[in-house]
């Protein structure tokens, strides 16, 4: 299992050449693709997903393509089906690097708006120094 993932990792970070280097840091059961330090790719049971906004869901969705959705398997949500906003790379770019490094292009935009418009975490007050 470890070998198929690690050569399923090799091939994504091959496909997306054109965009840089990309890493791929394991997550639960499946991966996470980062450029420049931010996630625009969720690889599962080697399908790889791309970040998505309502813009970039109407393409996929001209393509063919479809969203990742996450099934809880405990707590109150178990049975719902969860959009994490990730929908799969088209075909089509599966086996073209400069078709796939447009898409990943698209979702790394997508991923850096959306990091730039969460909120700071608030800081904590510096503790005083007594005298």
């Amino acid at each position: 299992m470890m070998a198929k993932n690690e050569s399923f990792h090799a091939f994504v970070r091959e496909l997306f050449v054109e965009m840089g280097p990309v890493q791929i840091k394991r997550m639960f059961g499946g991966a996470g693709g980062y450029a420049d330090g931010v996630m625009f790719l969720l690889l599962d049971d080697e399908t790889i997903h791309i970040k998505v906004d309502d813009a970039l869901k109407a393409e996929l969705k001209h393509e063919g393509s479809g969203p990742f959705e996450w099934a809880p398997q405990s707590g109150p949500r178990v049975g719902e089906k969860i959009d994490l906003g990730y929908w799969r790379l088209p075909e089509d770019a599966l086996d073209d690097p400069a078709r796939a490094a447009e898409w990943g292009r698209k979702a790394l935009a997508v991923a850096r708006a959306k990091a730039a418009a969460k909120k700071p975490k608030a800081k904590k007050p510096a503790a005083k120094k007594k005298r």
